[in-house]
Order: structure tokens, then sequence, then C-alpha cells
């Protein structure tokens, strides 16, 4: 059933003080920004309705909404390949009119590390690399941050935590992972609030034990039912009132890597069938089994991995 929520009712949370809510951007101009999780990736390595989807479906159902796009969020990104994203002429015209921004970076500079094998619930990493890693992705979050200040100085600008990615691990073996996790969404809220940005923790909703939202324990991507978290941690700090709630969820409609690059080969003019020049599905780095396209690719022709999902309203 369609929600509606007053917006004089939300604007009286405001004015009582409400300390974990923004106000309202009106008309919400809206860019998700970031990796695999901005974009919606699936368990089952396709893309569909993520956290940015129903945060924009929230936004459209209680205020105005003028615009939304995920077109900057690719899977596989590092903090740094989403520095080098906002740098480009698309980006710079995107984020110049926005006024509500999403950021999720850093994991993959931290996943790429972790060797997680499925069938025996074990996990591993080398600590030494991941310092080093969390390092890189502080000093880029930063230039992130930096950058949106200049490239979109009417937005509010919100942090995406992680969640703890491993949950099919074996107790005995989540701890030291977890543990850079913890330090990763610690970087974050720290260099967010350097900024004035808001950071969203994520990672209380989730536990280190959530099965039912990262079911697939070969890929380290939440179903739909955990990126309704993630979204509804969001508007803890968005308008206080406003809920993504399990009947407003989407219905699925998945669409593969395979099918995306085809579309967007056909868009630009190239023949039906296989994207003339087309590339196959990057290989991701790593040793581990885990299958997930969460982890940083070799290649920087990752293009046809974003969907092209703008919604533009009168």
């Amino acid at each position: 059933m369609k929600k509606t929520i007053s917006m004089v009712a939300a604007g009286l949370l405001l004015l009582a003080g409400n300390p974990a809510s923004a106000e309202p951007q009106t008309p919400a101009v809206y860019v998700a920004i970031g990796d695999s999780l901005a974009a919606g990736q699936t368990p089952n390595r396709s893309i569909d309705s993520g956290y940015a989807d129903l945060i924009a479906q929230e936004l459209g159902r209680n205020q105005p909404l003028a615009f939304y796009s995920k077109d900057l969020a690719f899977p596989g990104f590092t903090a740094g390949d989403v520095l080098d994203s906002i740098e480009s002429d698309e980006a710079k015209e995107l984020l110049g009119s926005a006024n509500i921004i999403t950021v999720s970076a850093g994991a993959n500079d931290l996943l790429r590390l972790v060797q997680a094998n499925a069938a025996e619930g074990a996990l591993s990493f080398e600590e030494i690399q991941a310092d080093y890693a969390l390092n890189a992705a502080r000093e880029n979050v930063r230039e992130i941050l930096s950058g949106l200040e200049e490239l979109a100085p009417s937005a509010e600008v919100y942090v995406m935590g992680y969640y703890f990615a491993y949950p099919h691990a074996r107790a005995s073996q989540k701890q030291g992972t977890a543990g850079q996790l913890e330090q990763l969404n610690a970087i974050l809220k720290q260099e967010a609030e350097r900024t004035g940005a808001i950071f969203v923790d994520v990672a209380e909703r989730f536990g280190e034990d959530a099965v039912e939202l990262v079911p697939n324990s070969g890929d380290v991507h939440p179903n739909i039912a955990g990126y309704q978290e993630m979204a509804n941690a969001f508007f803890e700090h968005y308008a206080g009132g406003f809920e993504v709630e399990d009947a407003e969820l989407p219905e699925p409609a998945p669409v593969t890597f395979e099918e995306i690059q085809q579309m967007q080969g056909q868009e630009e003019g190239e023949p039906s069938g296989e994207a003339e020049g087309a590339e196959e599905e990057p290989e991701m780095e790593g040793a581990s089994d885990d299958d997930s396209a969460a982890k940083p690719s070799d290649s920087k022709k990752l293009d046809f991995l974003a969907i092209r999902q703008a919604l533009l309203l009168v």
C-alpha cells in the first residue's frame, strides 16, 4: 500500500531537535556513487534494486524527487577508482546539480586481500597488507569527500558504512576480518566527520551472523532484505519518519553483466548480439574461492557494469 508522510510532521520532528535527521532536500536530486553495493549487485552476480534504488523510491513516495542516478556506481571499484570516476565530465555534470549523494567506497581495498574458503568456512589475510590497504583507502576517501565539497557544494553527502561480509564463516574465523572491517568503518566515520558529511552505520543492523541477509556463502553481496536494512540506516539520518517497509520492496528484476553490456552496446549503435570489441566479465583479483564481484578488477573498462537508470520526474 502506498505510504504517505506528512511533510509538516517531518518538519515538526526536525524543529523538535531530532539529532539523527538532516533537513529534507526538496526537490531531491540524488546521485549514488561507489562500488557494487551502490550499483545494487545481487548475491548471484547480477544487478538489481540496491540500497540506492530503495532510497530513491522512498524519497519519491514522500517528497518531490527531481532526479536519481547510479550511473557512477561500478562493481569492483576501490576507493581510488571511485576517486577517478568523479573527475569525469559526466560525473561533474551529475554531481554539480545533486543535493543528496551517497558514497560507498573502501571495502574493495580490503576484501581483495581476504582469502575466503566457503567450503571450509575459513578466512585469512595478511595483516601488514591489510593495514597498508586501509591507509590507502583513508587517503582516497579523504580525496573523494574533499572533491565532492567542490563538485557538489549544495549536496548533503552520506558515507555508507559496511557490514560484515562473511557471515557463513566459522565463528573462530570471523574475529580478524571483522576487526579489519571495524577499522574501515572507523576510518569512514572519521573522514566523514572531518568534512561535515554524515556517516551511515550499517554494521549493527547486520551483525556477524546475518546469513539471511548475505545468503550466498561464496559471495559478499546482500539480498534485497540486506539492501533494505542499508536504505533504512540512511533514513535514520534523513527526514525522520521515512522507512522502506517490506510491502514496498520491488519485485526481483535482475540483469546480468552480459545483458547490461549488450544493452549498452546497442545504445551506442553497435550490432545486436555481442557488442563489438566487448570484453568478457572482468576477472577479479585474489586467490580466494569467493567468486564475488566485490573485488577490484584488473580492467579499467567497467562501463558496462553500470546500469543506466537515471530517473527524471516532472
